[in-house]
């Protein structure tokens, strides 16, 4: 794949879903005519996230789509020559699963459901059980849902599937136990920050990542969408405010740059790390 155009939306989602299919039809319009062939949008970008991350209202969850739900395949309409990844809300029976769907005018390209699940979403929601990449025109993308990035070994796991882009689809609020006067200083925005960068670096891959902005119930999300190289370097990023930040790579190039010397994912020692127990 030769150079492309990567954008990262910030920007809020509530539970009209109407208005929400709008944004999103005006997301994908503004990522078009800046050239992008990707874009992630935020977690729950279909619905909006929870109201209440430590104890969600069992009566006010986000609205749940099935997999193949009419509004899904309006994104994918919408997204035409594009690629989109989109987070909403699964109805998976009698289950619910924060996930993430990556499509193209073409159809379903990728699923994700988050694994990781912070506790009180653990109420609302039931946890995945895995992480595939999958290819699409754009290259091979993973996708990552909010905390999952919290944890080395899901991005890992996506690299050696042979992620090339990972795509990070997030509802990410500023710390609920210690607000700080101001978003630079808050402890949860240096996290943010931190875990892209780092996920991208160790990688040796190239991240986009995506995040709501706004306040739902007691929450204020952060924004912060990015574009990170494989050296870890934020290549293009929204701030805290609502809008897209675009990069143009050639993903493959850069990432043979990247590892050129040092291929991070080649020289792991596997027999020297702890094995999980279960």
């Amino acid at each position: 794949m030769s150079t492309i155009r990567i954008a990262a939306a910030a920007a809020h989602f509530g539970r009209d879903l109407e208005f929400d299919l709008a944004r999103i039809a005006k997301l994908i319009d503004d990522a078009r005519k800046s050239g992008a062939g990707l874009l992630v949008l935020p977690d729950a970008a279909l619905g909006g996230y929870l109201a209440d991350l430590r104890h969600p209202d069992p009566e006010a969850l986000p609205p749940a789509l099935k997999p193949d739900d009419p509004l899904i395949l309006e994104v994918a309409r919408l997204a035409a020559e594009m690629v989109v990844c989109v987070g909403y809300c699964e109805d998976g029976g009698d289950e619910r699963y924060n996930a993430a769907v990556c499509v193209s005018g073409d159809g379903i390209l990728g699923r994700h459901r988050k694994v990781h699940l912070p506790a009180g979403e653990t109420a609302a929601y039931t946890p995945g059980d895995r992480f595939d990449a999958f290819d699409t025109p754009v290259g091979r993308i993973g996708m990552l849902i909010d905390y999952d990035k919290t944890f080395p070994e899901s991005a890992r796991s996506l690299a050696l599937d042979g992620a090339e882009i990972l795509a990070c689809l997030s509802a990410w609020p500023t710390s609920i136990t210690n607000r700080a006067p101001r978003m630079a200083q808050d402890r949860q925005a240096k996290l943010f920050d931190l875990y892209d960068q780092a996920r991208a670096a160790e990688n040796q891959v190239v991240l986009a990542s995506s995040n709501q902005t706004g306040a739902m119930g007691g929450m204020r999300f952060l924004g912060q969408s990015k574009v990170v190289g494989p050296g870890g370097d934020i290549l293009a990023r929204t701030w805290a405010k609502a809008g897209l930040a675009v990069a143009e790579v050639d993903v493959s190039e850069d990432i043979d740059r990247a590892r050129r010397i040092l291929r991070h994912l080649d020289e792991r020692r596997p027999a020297a790390y702890r094995e999980n127990p279960s």
